[in-house]
This record gives structure tokens, C-alpha cells and sequence, in this order.
């Protein structure tokens, strides 16, 4: 890239955000659209919320007569219990003996208040017990609150023969951890002694909790753990419906930050999940479902032991979690946040989480946290960046004697003597072609590593840096009213920035390269600018601390480039290589390139076969 070009980049990128700049709606304008927005918003609520009630309405309900055990309980007025401690606040309510309302303390919505999970009709919770002479539907009866303290309450479901059903609920201290037992007392003549299960069903609405509608959308999944396998979870962009022959230890209505996970001590049986998607400007992200059965003992002998864990996705919270939850299960709920493949995500777990929270102790921001964790990794990288580097200048340093071979066997049919001359050349100066390729393999999964981690780090969660006023989502420093096909209203410019560093480095890899007129690599070239194109209307909606990240890696990627190229003398690595050559020691092919010439070697022999059966048809 010359410097005219160059320049013309730099006026270009400027005037594009001096534009978007002057452009950009006055706060008048921002308050007057957004109070446009919130409006149409709550419309939208209050009809699916309209919506829900009629539809809980239509479905079938249990009666219950002046003969029935439960016709007391059946009518009562609704009362709220709160159980909160350093971290959660939970309100409960007696219709039903659930949890009505979950609040996390140290966490924010968009509005800058604290963070409700749910709330009302967000969700619910039914337990079904099949009696005798009648059932049980817990969500349609009143239960009484006993044992009040702040952090437990037992809610009781009183029968009219003295007996009871006990729903005991315990928040675990500074945690976000509620244990649950569901324990009948009294009840032997009520329930038939074949009945060893109870029903569940859970519903919830998953909540918009961040400023990019498609962003969070690819990290918010139903999730569920089979018991003594691994998690997984149902589509995030499509409808999706599945019952799970297995039986589960838990059930998690996830967000892109935050989750609410419902486990059981005996597993969950013949679960049917279901999720939906919600209208971007609904204010919700999925409408969840889960309908299942798990152990309940009608004698009252042995408690159902549940657990739910109502907090956000952060690692190593949710690790600890695991040794709050029973003692005979790992439960892996950091699993909900998800690190990546097999080797990336050993590589996130066991050395980017701790290298980031080492340095997000110093106090910093979460901008020069990136910044600083890129340095150290491009730091680490080095030596095989340098590898990689050498092997593609002495590729250079021998173009000359490849051209010749190119030109000495310009015919097509004379491919494969042309590649065997080529690799002999190389072989003869102790050059790998493929040399540059494994250092950048190794590289690969550190620099993997970090793009799944990015958007999965709640620590980035409304942490602002320059322009950008929340590293979780993409920053809009440039935007506009209309939305354009595949852009959106927006430009992200640390996603405009990461495009460009990008463009620059891929001119550098190929000037490196120095492939010559090759017609492939020629269309490789084209490829190779065409994809830092693709990127930036992929990137533009993506989490302005993932672009960062990528803008300042392209950035350091650079400058290293640069000075590598001003610390090498290919004339000196050119004499090197002729002094190489002239050693008396015959160099034999390892590695790679004994691979490399067995297949030339093989590809020669099935020519050969294919020469001779060709001449041997002709003569007959």
C-alpha cells in the first residue's frame, strides 16, 4: 500500500465518522426517540402480557367442591414473603408457595436499577400430585407462610383433615443458591401408595437484559445437564421443541449473563422442553417450558430435595455454586457459561479467566484490561510468530530460483515435474514450505480462545472505554434513525477499526507471501480482502470489547510485522541459505517434507500407471 492510498484510507474512515458525528441525533432528540420507543415497548408488553393471562385463563382448571380437602385453600387472598441476603432478593408468593420475583442486588438493567430476573406473570411454577379421589395443582391454591425468617419460610398447603403439604425454601448466604424440599405430612390417605412421582411445570419468559436485541439472542438457550453427561441445550435461533429420553440433573432458563437453574437431588424424569422465540421489541428474549416429573414419597418419609440457583453466568461464581448443591453431584453448572471447544476452552478456563481476573484486581479498566491481556498473549505467541516469519522470508529469499523452475516448465501437463523441482530446491536449502503453518496453528487456539470469552464475560457487562459505553454490546457512537439491510441503524467503530487493521494485514501476509502471478493465489488474494468486508457487517452488532480486542491485535500484529521486516537482511538470509546449501552433509527430508515428497513420489508412480495403461489402450 502506497502513501497515497494510505491517506486516502485515513480521509475516507474520517470523513465517515465526522459524518456520523455531526449527524448524530442531539440528546433532545435521543430522549424524545427513546420515550418513543419505551412506549411502544410497554404496549407491546401489556398485550403479551394480555395475551398470557387469557391463555393461563382458557386452560383447563381443577374444581374444587365444599367436599374437597383443598376447597379452603382454594380461596384465599394473595400475600408476598421476601427472603433476601447480600447478594439476591427473593419474593415469594403464597398463591402457588413460588417465587414470585427475583432481584440480584449487584447487577443493573439498562435502566440503571437493580436487575430482575422475572417478575408476575414472567413466570411460573406448578407442582401436580394425583390423589385418589381428586388431584393437586398447586399454582391454583393458596398456601399459608410459617417459619418466617429472612432468609427461610415454609409455605404450607393445609387440607381440611388436618394433614399438609410443606414447600420449605432456604436461601443460602451470600449466595444465589435457594434450597427447596416438597415434604407431605399427613396425607397417607390422600395419596395412593403407587404414586412415587410428582409433576412439574416450569415456564418462564427470558427478559431482555441487554442493549443488543441479536447479540444476546445467540448466547440466550434453554440449557439442561443429563445425569452423568455433559450439558446441552436447544436451538438459539429457531423454535424448538424436544423430550429427553434422559433423566436430568437440571433445567436452566439461560441468559447471555444471567440464569435460572432449577435442580433436583433425584434427577428430573420424561422432561419435554420447549423454546420460542420473542418479537425484537418485546422486551423478551425466548418464552421457555419445562414439563417434567421428578421423586416425591406420599408418606411423608423422605423430602423431594430441589435447588435453584437465580444469578448471573460468571465462571467461577457458578464453580462455587457447584460445592453449595448436593453433596453426591458435580453438577458443572459453569458450564452455562460457555468457553468454547474442548482445547479452547481448557485454555479459558486454566489460563485466560485467571489471567484476566490477576489483572482486573489492579483496579483497571476493562479497556486496558483487554488491552494489557492482548499484549501478553502476542507477548507469549512471539516465538512462533518469528517462526512463522523466518519461514516465509526464506520462501521469499529463493523466489528468484522458483521462477526459473516456473519458467522452465511453463505447460500445464508439466505441473507435477515442476512441483518436484520446486521441492527438491527447497530440500536442497534446507527450507520447509510449510514451515509458517504450524507456528500459526499453535497460535490459533490462544487467539480462538478470546473470542469466546469476550462475550461471555459478564465483567464487561456496562463497563464503558473511549467512546464505547458498554464493552458487552457494540458501541453506536455513529448512528442513524433508518435501519439499512445488513448493517442496521448503527456503525460500530471499533468494528470499522478491527476491518481496517485487518485489510492492512492481509496486505502485509501477501506482499510476505510474495506469490507472484499465480492465478489461484491471485483469487486467494481477492478472498483474503473480501473477508475483512464480511467481518465488519458480521462484527458491527457483535460486543464492542470482542472488536477492541480484534482491532488491537491487528494493531500489535502490525507494528511486529514491521519490525521484524526492518530486523531481517534477506540478502544475509539468502547467503545463509547458499552457505547452507554448500555444507558437505547430504540433508535428508523429515517431517513434513518427507511426507510431502512420499506423496510426490506416489502422484509420480500413479502417473506413470496412468501413462502406460493410456498407451497400451491405444495400441490395441
Amino acid at each position: 500500500m502506497d502513501k497515497n492510498t494510505l491517506v486516502g484510507f485515513v480521509l475516507i474512515g474520517a470523513v465517515i465518522v465526522g459524518f456520523g458525528i455531526y449527524n448524530r441525533p442531539s440528546q433532545e432528540e435521543r430522549e424524545r426517540a427513546q420515550h418513543y420507543q419505551d412506549s411502544i415497548q410497554q404496549v407491546l408488553q401489556e398485550q403479551e402480557q394480555t395475551k398470557m393471562m387469557q391463555e393461563v385463563a382458557a386452560q383447563q382448571t381443577i374444581e374444587y367442591d365444599s367436599a374437597s380437602l383443598f376447597y379452603t385453600a382454594s380461596k384465599g387472598k394473595e400475600v408476598f414473603t421476601t427472603l433476601e441476603n447480600d447478594v439476591v432478593q427473593l419474593v415469594l408468593t403464597n398463591k402457588g408457595g413460588r417465587v414470585y420475583k427475583a432481584t440480584l442486588k449487584d447487577y443493573n438493567d439498562q435502566q440503571h436499577q437493580p436487575l430482575v430476573l422475572f417478575d408476575g406473570t414472567d413466570a411460573s411454577l406448578s407442582f401436580g400430585f394425583e390423589g385418589k379421589n381428586e388431584n393437586i395443582r398447586t399454582e391454583q391454591l393458596f398456601f399459608e407462610p410459617v417459619n418466617v425468617t429472612d432468609s427461610t419460610v415454609t409455605m404450607r398447603l393445609n387440607a381440611q383433615n388436618g394433614g399438609h403439604l410443606d414447600f420449605n425454601y432456604r436461601l443460602i448466604p451470600n449466595s444465589y443458591i435457594v434450597d427447596m424440599s416438597v415434604q407431605a405430612v399427613g396425607m397417607e390417605n390422600f395419596f395412593s401408595p403407587s404414586v412415587k412421582n410428582m409433576s412439574i411445570d416450569w415456564k418462564q419468559r427470558a427478559r431482555q437484559m441487554e442493549k443488543g436485541y441479536t447479540f444476546e439472542q445467540r448466547y440466550t438457550s434453554l440449557t439442561y445437564k443429563p445425569v452423568n453427561d455433559s450439558f446441552d441445550y436447544l436451538s438459539e435461533t429457531k423454535d424448538e421443541k424436544e423430550t429427553i429420553p434422559a433423566t436430568l440433573d437440571w433445567v436452566a432458563f439461560k441468559n447471555q449473563y444471567f440464569s435460572c437453574v432449577f435442580m433436583a437431588e433425584k434427577s428430573f424424569e420424561n422432561a419435554t422442553l420447549e423454546s420460542k422465540m420473542e418479537q425484537q421489541g418485546s422486551g423478551y428474549m425466548k418464552n421457555y417450558a419445562a414439563d417434567m416429573q421428578s421423586f416425591f414419597d406420599p408418606t411423608g418419609g423422605q423430602p423431594s430435595h430441589f435447588q435453584f440457583y437465580f444469578g448471573p453466568n460468571h465462571f467461577k461464581t457458578l464453580l462455587a455454586s457447584n460445592d453449595l448443591s448436593f453433596k453426591d453431584k458435580d453438577q458443572e453448572l459453569e458450564d452455562l457459561v460457555y468457553l468454547g471447544w474442548p482445547i479452547i476452552r481448557l485454555i479459558n478456563r486454566w489460563f485466560t479467566i485467571n489471567l484476566f481476573d490477576w489483572l482486573s484486581s489492579m483496579g483497571l479498566s476493562m479497556g486496558l484490561v483487554i488491552l494489557l491481556m492482548t499484549i501478553i498473549v502476542k507477548i507469549l505467541v512471539l516465538p512462533t510468530t518469528w517462526k512463522s516469519f523466518i519461514s516465509s522470508a526464506k520462501m521469499r529469499a529463493l523466489k528468484p530460483y522458483v521462477d526459473k523452475i516456473n519458467a522452465k516448465y511453463p505447460k500445464q501437463e508439466d505441473a507435477l515435474k515442476k512441483q518436484q523441482e520446486t521441492m527438491a530446491l527447497y530440500r536442497e536449502y534446507n527450507v520447509s514450505p510449510m514451515g509458517g503453518c504450524l507456528p500459526m496453528l499453535i497460535q490459533t487456539p490462544v487467539f480462538m480462545a478470546l473470542f469466546f470469552f469476550v462475550p461471555n464475560a459478564i465483567e464487561l457487562r456496562q463497563q464503558s472505554f473511549l467512546w464505547a459505553n458498554d464493552l458487552s454490546s457494540y458501541d453506536d457512537l455513529i448512528s442513524w434513525s433508518t435501519h439499512i439491510p445488513l448493517l442496521g441503524n448503527h456503525l460500530s467503530l471499533f468494528c470499522l477499526l478491527f476491518s481496517v487493521t485487518t485489510v492492512v494485514n492481509q496486505i502485509i501476509m501477501m506482499k510476505q507471501q510474495d506469490t507472484g502471478s499465480n492465478p489461484q493465489m491471485a483469487a486467494m488474494k481477492w478472498m483474503m480482502y473480501i473477508m475483512p468486508v464480511m467481518f465488519f457487517f458480521i462484527f458491527n452488532e457483535y460486543a464492542s470489547g470482542l472488536s477492541y480486542y480484534y482491532f488491537i491485535s491487528g494493531l500489535i500484529g502490525i507494528l511486529t510485522m514491521w519490525v521484524m521486516r526492518k530486523m531481517t537482511d534477506e540478502q544475509k538470509l539468502l547467503a545463509q541459505l547458499e552457505a547452507n546449501k554448500k555444507a558437505p552433509s547430504a540433508r535428508k527430508p523429515t517431517g513434513l517434507m518427507a511426507k510431502l515428497e512420499a506423496l510426490q513420489k506416489e502422484q509420480e508412480r500413479l502417473q506413470k500407471e496412468r501413462e502406460e495403461r493410456l498407451k497400451k489402450y491405444r495400441k490395441e
